[in-house]
């Protein structure tokens, strides 16, 4: 089995200057997850993974994926973030029956290329919203759209109610129980995994964005989430999973439940009968989806968390949110929703892609001058990127700019590896216990990859705190 490459081996920072405030992030403590593993690597080290979304919705045919550039991956590595889900439209890949566009597919591996150089990893997505174009939106090609001729109202208002639309409904129903769309639903997955199976930026594959189904006469929705994901997701996910295998024995693939989840609703998946499955279900609640602030006293966080933790634990499998974020971002409470969010994310998750990277309003995570929006840049904090070894403690307190890292290192050495953002006043970092640093300071609006070799099975000890202390002349 080949080995990873997590992140570029780097000794010393990155030198990419970038203007703002100090990091700031949840107060997070040590993980508990409860029964649920870690992500790892292929070296065994224990993953954190923590970025974006990366998308290009507006553009297709010969202009597809041309709103994603360089400067994505350039920008997200310089404010310390590590991870990319980048979406991929089967109507683009295939916007004819067995016709594979090469072109997409050469923009695709252009941008992974990118985000090779910048030492991020991504999670290739077969993106959907509201089925795709037969409806207005992206995903699945109008040629495997079936609706039995029920009908279709757009909502311009509100586009995740369009999902409860007979026509949309009816075409999830044959996209899951139609022979010949599950074999071609396989084959696009074999195409994606054959083609990227050894780029080393590729993570792993996220099988489908948001499945949803079709609800039947008297079902409540949750009654009905759950049956849709016990019958044709389960199903789905089994036979994708094989496909990706046929070509790709390594990359992890992920599930998602339905967007039910959100609500606080356990899924009702079952077993993928894959060895490296990781699910990934989206962390967003109807209100603050509709413009509403967070409300504290509601328990939703809370009641997300219990949902969406039973099933890995059950199924011994890894977790990482693909998507969060709310649409307005600045109401009187959000500034306590972000923190309260990334602690909550941060017991049970091997990491999380916000939604989006882009430079603008709406979803958007920074402006057109790269700066992060309001309440945003708390998702810039230090974190262990891989840890050689068993994790003991992890954590940062944003009130005293403090990072704490305490781990036993493994038996084969390797590299523990610390990501830090830029802050203002800078890092400095300290080690007990016998191992090697790459750096003890990193400068004022510097990010950097500090890299930590321990001996064999030493208790190790990392401490970042803010600031560094100015060198005495002379």
């Amino acid at each position: 089995m080949r080995t990873r490459r997590t992140i570029p081996v780097l000794v010393g920072c990155c030198l990419l200057l970038v203007a703002g405030s100090p990091a700031a992030a949840a107060d997070v403590s040590s993980p508990d997850p409860g029964g649920i593993p870690p992500l790892t690597d292929d070296r065994g080290r224990t993953l954190t993974l923590r970025g974006w979304n990366v998308e290009d919705k507006s553009n297709r045919g010969e202009q597809a994926l041309s709103a994603i550039t360089e400067k994505h991956f350039r920008d997200m590595r310089a404010k310390g973030f590590n991870f990319a889900r980048l979406l991929i439209f089967w109507d683009d890949l295939e916007p004819r029956q067995g016709r594979y566009s090469q072109t997409y597919l050469r923009k695709a591996e252009r941008i992974l290329d990118w985000a090779e150089r910048y030492g991020i990893q991504v999670l290739i997505d077969a993106h959907q919203d509201v089925f795709g174009p037969a409806f207005g939106h992206r995903g699945i090609p109008e040629w495997a759209t079936r609706t039995d001729g029920l009908p279709f109202t757009p909502h311009p208002d509100d586009w995740f109610s369009e999902y409860f639309e007979p026509a949309v409904q009816r075409a999830f129903t044959h996209l899951y129980e139609d022979e010949d769309l599950r074999d071609a639903q396989a084959r696009m997955w074999r195409v994606l995994a054959d083609r990227f199976e050894h780029h080393p930026a590729v993570l792993g594959y996220d099988l489908i964005n948001e499945p949803m189904g079709e609800l039947r006469t008297g079902e409540d929705l949750p009654t009905a989430a759950r049956r849709i994901e016990r019958d044709q997701l389960t199903p789905m996910y089994n036979r994708l999973a094989d496909a990706v295998r046929s070509a790709d024995d390594d990359n992890w693939v992920f599930v998602e439940p339905t967007p039910i989840v959100g609500e606080g609703v356990p899924t009702g998946l079952g077993k993928v009968k894959d060895p490296k499955v990781v699910y990934a279900p989206h962390f967003y609640n109807a209100a603050m989806e509709a413009g509403a602030d967070y409300d504290p006293a509601a328990g939703w966080i809370e009641s997300y968390e219990a949902a969406v933790t039973a099933y890995p634990k059950e199924q011994k499998i890894p977790v990482v949110v693909g998507e969060w974020g709310p649409l307005n971002n600045s109401l009187p409470n959000m500034p306590r929703f972000y923190r309260e969010a990334l602690t909550s994310l941060h017991r049970y998750s091997s990491g999380w892609a916000g939604y989006v990277w882009c430079y603008g309003t709406g979803y958007c995570a920074v402006d057109g001058r790269g700066r992060f929006r309001t309440n945003k840049e708390q998702t810039a904090a230090p974190y262990a990127a891989a840890v050689a070894g068993r994790v003991g403690a992890d954590a940062y307190d944003p009130a005293t700019g403090t990072y704490g890292l305490e781990y036993r290192a493994s038996r084969r050495p390797d590299a523990t590896e610390i990501s830090l953002p830029p802050s203002a006043a800078g890092w400095r970092i300290a080690v007990d216990g016998p191992a090697w640093t790459s750096t003890r300071t990193v400068a004022a609006g510097r990010s950097c990859l500090v890299r930590v070799l321990a001996r064999p099975g030493a208790r190790i000890t990392v401490t970042v705190t803010v600031g560094v202390t100015p060198r005495t002349p002379g």
